[in-house]
């Protein structure tokens, strides 16, 4: 299988490198995952009790409250947070996560915008890699 090649919309720009980790439903940054470890700890989640450190992060939406941007700020500052996110839909508090985690602790984590067709072709374990300006290249496991 060949790569892919994605323009996104950029929420937050940057640069990323890593495995893709692609989430089944939609994830809580605020309770829905645990920003001390990275790992998700909602009792409903499909993905429940794995980790995002070090991933990069596609997934339809967020769900959540205005606290999102403090739990991903905080993986970040960590070392657990992913190293880029692509959603389906914008989220204005995961890009101010990532934002202030830049702005903070300089760490870009790129928060991209896919389209629903775009995001399906996307397998966990792709292996990633974001361009400044939201080019996405996903590439299968060696």
């Amino acid at each position: 299988m060949s790569g892919i090649d994605i323009v996104a919309r950029v929420l937050n720009d940057g640069g990323a490198r890593g495995e893709a980790m692609v989430l089944d439903e939609p994830l809580s940054f605020w309770g829905g995952f645990d920003a001390q470890t990275g790992t998700i700890v909602d009792q409903h989640h499909p993905q429940r009790g794995h980790c995002i450190a070090g991933r990069f992060l596609i997934l339809p939406e967020s769900r959540g409250s205005a606290g999102t941007p403090a739990g991903i700020a905080e993986a970040i500052r960590r070392g657990v947070g992913p190293v880029g996110i692509a959603l389906g839909k914008p989220d204005v508090n995961v890009a101010v996560g990532a934002m202030v985690a830049g702005a903070l602790y300089g760490v870009q984590v790129p928060v991209l915008l896919i389209d629903d067709a775009e995001r399906a072709r996307l397998r966990s374990g792709d292996r990633v890699q974001v361009a400044p300006g939201g080019r996405l290249r996903s590439d299968p496991p060696a």
